[in-house]
C-alpha cells in the first residue's frame, strides 16, 4: 500500500520550480515574473499622427479663425453638417472633392489646405523625434509630395 492518505490529493505544480527552462513554452518565452530584473520596459514608438486627423485640424483652425459656424462653411460647401464636423474630428476620411469644397468654402485652395496640413505634420512629427533622426540620414527634405 502506498504512504498517501486515501482522501488527499496530489499537488501538481502549474509553474517550475525558479531557474528551470520550461520546453512547453513557445520560444522559451520567460513570464515577466521569471524574467532578469535588469531587463527595463522599453517605452511604445510614438505614433505618427494620422491624415484625416491633421485635415480635420486645419478645417476647424481656419474656420474658428474666420469666426464661421459649422453649418455655414457645410452650406456653402454643399456637404452636410454632420459630415464636415465628423471630418473635422478626424473621423472621416474625405475624398478630395469634399476636402476640395470644404476648402473653397474657407477661401482656400485644396493646394492650401494639403500645404497647412503638411506644415502641421511637420511640426507634430518634430516635436516627438530628435532633431537629428527626421527622415533618411543626411536627408533635410521634409516636404510633401503628392502625385496627380
Amino acid at each position: 500500500m502506498t504512504e498517501q492518505a486515501p482522501n488527499e490529493a496530489r499537488v501538481i505544480p502549474l509553474r517550475p520550480p525558479a531557474g528551470h527552462q520550461s520546453a512547453a513554452r513557445p520560444g522559451g518565452i520567460r513570464p515577466a515574473s521569471e524574467r532578469p530584473a535588469t531587463a527595463a520596459p522599453q517605452a511604445p514608438a510614438p505614433k505618427e499622427p494620422l491624415w484625416r486627423d491633421l485635415i480635420g485640424d486645419v478645417l476647424r483652425r481656419e474656420r474658428l479663425a474666420q469666426e464661421r459656424t459649422l453649418k455655414d462653411v457645410a452650406d456653402t460647401a454643399r456637404i452636410s453638417m454632420p459630415y464636415l464636423s465628423e471630418v473635422e474630428r478626424g473621423r472621416k476620411e474625405a475624398s478630395s472633392e469634399v476636402l476640395a469644397a470644404a476648402a473653397h468654402a474657407l477661401g482656400l485652395g485644396l493646394g492650401d489646405l494639403l500645404s497647412l496640413a503638411q506644415g502641421e505634420l511637420v511640426r507634430v512629427t518634430s516635436r516627438r523625434m530628435p532633431s537629428g533622426s527626421r527622415g533618411r540620414a543626411g536627408s533635410s527634405y521634409d516636404g510633401l509630395c503628392l502625385a496627380a
